[in-house]
């Protein structure tokens, strides 16, 4: 008896009327199809103007944050570094999701080649690890700056931070790296439909605060880390609702689900430049002095 090979279904989270009607007996499509949000999609118009909006503020936020910091020399310091690398992972992200998907709102293009969904999967995968490695160099600079603020400087050097920065961007690179490859080396089978938009360290901080001897000292360094422990819990709030949504949501709709990983991915990058922006001191004050020298 001839075995039959174990293909990948990438239309297994179709209603089945809508996946048998598009099945089709291929091992390696040239393109797919994205539905956008199935079942809104009278809609996506309407859809779009949230998602755009949620794009212009995105990069104008990191782009204003990457704009202060190369212009203010008093910024350049390891935290900073860190949080520019942070704006540049924001923007790629974005920018890896949003352009195609109001293409599908706007344009109704719902056509990928198989490549490029391939490689947006992989961009949209290595990005959040990278991220979390960044947000994890910056609970550490915090931590030492606490800890032992005497040596901080001479810890945290500019070849340090770029080495720390080199290694965030290699553990996410080559970490994700072999998902891409082991689904093309796949057959695929039923349907070439993806129903969906796109190609589908707290404990160091808090241990640092509290290590503190006095409680002046203790909501001072509380007030100063804010800004980080807001960005995690914005990253892991909307993960945590998108992971378990996909994985014990089996009677929810397909469009919540769908609208729940795209808060994941877009409400992290349009937030953390606006946290930065007002709870760092620096930055608040050289934005500040920006616009207000344009004012006069």
């Amino acid at each position: 008896m001839q075995e039959t090979p174990l293909c990948l279904r990438v239309g297994h989270l179709l209603p089945s009327s809508m996946s048998d009607s598009n099945t089709t007996d291929f091992t390696n499509p040239s393109t797919f199809i994205l539905l956008g949000v199935p079942g809104l999609e009278a809609g996506h118009v309407w859809i779009s103007i949230p998602f755009c909006a949620m794009y212009a503020i995105a990069l104008l936020g990191n782009f204003t944050i990457l704009f202060i910091v190369k212009r203010e020399t008093s910024l350049h310091e390891p935290m900073y570094y860190f949080l520019c690398m942070l704006a540049i992972t924001d923007v790629l992200q974005t920018t890896s999701i949003l352009p195609k998907t109001l293409s599908i709102f706007w344009f109704n293009s719902r056509e990928i080649d198989f490549s490029a969904c391939l490689t947006q999967m992989y961009i949209i995968h290595c990005l959040p690890v990278m991220a979390s490695g960044i947000v994890v160099a910056m609970a550490f600079d915090r931590y030492v700056a606490i800890c032992d603020p005497l040596r901080h400087s001479a810890s945290l050097t500019n070849p340090v931070v770029a080495k720390i920065g080199l290694a965030v961007g290699l553990r996410g690179g080559v970490l994700i790296l072999p998902f891409p490859f082991l689904a093309r080396q796949r057959p695929y089978c039923r349907s070439n439909i993806i129903p969906h938009t796109h190609c589908d360290h707290l404990a160091v901080i808090l241990r640092a605060i509290f290590s503190l001897p006095t409680k002046d000292s203790r909501l001072k360094t509380f007030r100063t880390c804010g800004s980080h422990l807001c960005v995690i819990l914005v990253s892991c709030i909307p993960a945590l609702f998108s992971f378990l949504s996909h994985r014990i949501g089996q009677n929810v709709p397909l469009h919540f689900n769908v609208l729940m990983t795209n808060i994941y991915l877009l409400v992290p990058p349009l937030l953390s430049p606006i946290i930065y922006g007002v709870g760092t001191k620096h930055i608040r004050d050289r934005l500040l002095q920006l616009f207000t020298c344009k004012g006069t």
